[in-house]
């Protein structure tokens, strides 16, 4: 199959056909993919392979476009800010507001349980945060996701440190550095001098430190993208094992469900791995990274479908979690990290663009 110039073969071989459809028929040919015959686990398992699918054909991307053009990348940065804004909304906090209050439990107080999973996936992805330097992240960010010794990852503008607090043969090799356009601190060689009193380690940790911040970030874009898919893998197997239990609950509007999640999956592959690999890490790691994140919904697709009973009542602190989560990290990481290079302008737009784009998408498919 080709979906979209993007070839995909799943390994439900037995409903797939290797054919070539054209971009306009992709929806309707997806859902061949999962089949009314087969049980709702089948279905769930379908639906989630196939929102996987897609989540690595967006990271497939990474194949294409060079990450060595700091345009692109902050680019993607903004475009993955809008549209994770949006599928905030419209895919968790929407549904999750219109699951509880379908549920009657909580009457005018519809709101609690959106307000408290929004909150607790905010605290989680700050309380991540904190834990970061004692998984050895701040101090070897190089060993966080088999980082290469020689990559230079993105440094930002507010941790470069005043000039004249430096001595003068440092302050000369940044003035150097700055005025090539390159804010990143050229390594002494084994034979040049230290100011008085400084440990000779002292500069490496220093750039330890400074390279451990992009990759903060990074980690948490990675971090947060798989907390949103677990939910969204949960609502896909919770979709399905639901089917004829209420009249709303059909084939369709589950299948239309994994739809619009595998098309949203499709830039957050991206999202993923072309920081990645502008951070410094091969086409091939940044790609594997890139589809991890949705790796996860297979398994939270059948656990949903299995549980069903269980898992239905949790899905608005679930959903809205997540959307905690993702609004969070935008704000927090994403949109900062996309406004370093100075490439603030092009960004916003490429942000909007992209909450539009997957307001579209989610209005168009609901």
């Amino acid at each position: 199959m080709n979906l979209c110039g993007f070839p995909l073969i799943f390994i439900y071989a037995p409903i797939m056909q290797m054919v070539t459809v054209p971009p306009c028929v992709c929806l309707a040919c997806s859902s061949a993919t999962m089949l009314e015959g087969y049980s709702p686990v089948t279905q769930a398992l379908l639906g989630t392979l196939f929102t996987w699918g897609l989540t690595a054909a967006g990271a497939a991307l990474v194949f294409v476009f060079s990450s060595r053009q700091k345009r692109i990348l902050d680019g993607s940065l903004g475009f993955a800010a809008g549209v994770m804004l949006a599928a905030s909304y419209w895919s968790l906090l929407a549904p999750a507001i219109d699951m509880a209050e379908d549920s009657g439990k909580y009457g005018s107080f519809a709101f609690v349980p959106v307000a408290v999973g929004f909150t607790f996936g905010a605290a989680f992805v700050y309380f991540a945060d904190l834990a970061m330097p004692l998984l050895g992240v701040g101090t070897d960010p190089h060993t966080a996701l088999a980082l290469a010794p020689d990559s230079k990852p993105t440094k930002e503008k507010s941790e470069e440190p005043s000039l004249q607090h430096l001595d003068p043969d440092e302050m000369s090799i940044r003035i150097d550095k700055i005025e090539n356009g390159d804010v990143h601190q050229r390594r002494r060689g084994p034979h040049s001098g230290l100011s008085e009193g400084q440990e000779p380690g002292s500069k490496q940790q220093e750039g330890a430190g400074q390279s451990g911040s992009s990759w903060r970030r990074i980690l948490l874009l990675i971090l947060a993208i798989t907390i949103h898919n677990i939910p969204e893998g949960l609502a896909v197997g919770v979709g399905f094992g639901a089917i004829g239990k209420t009249s709303s609950a059909t084939f369709e509007s589950a299948r239309n469900l994994a739809i619009g999640i595998g098309i949203q999956n499709f830039p957050e592959g991206l999202a993923v791995s072309l920081p990645l690999r502008g951070s410094g890490v091969s086409t091939w790691t940044a790609f594997w990274y890139g589809q991890l994140s949705g790796m996860v919904e297979p398994a939270a697709g059948l656990l949903g479908a299995l549980a069903v009973v269980l898992a239905e009542p949790l899905l608005p602190y679930a959903l809205a979690f997540a959307a905690g989560a993702m609004v969070y990290v935008v704000v927090d990481d994403i949109i900062p990290e996309a406004q370093v290079s100075g490439n603030g302008k092009l960004a916003s737009w490429t942000s909007i663009l992209g909450f539009v784009v997957m307001m579209s998408l989610d209005v168009g498919l609901g």
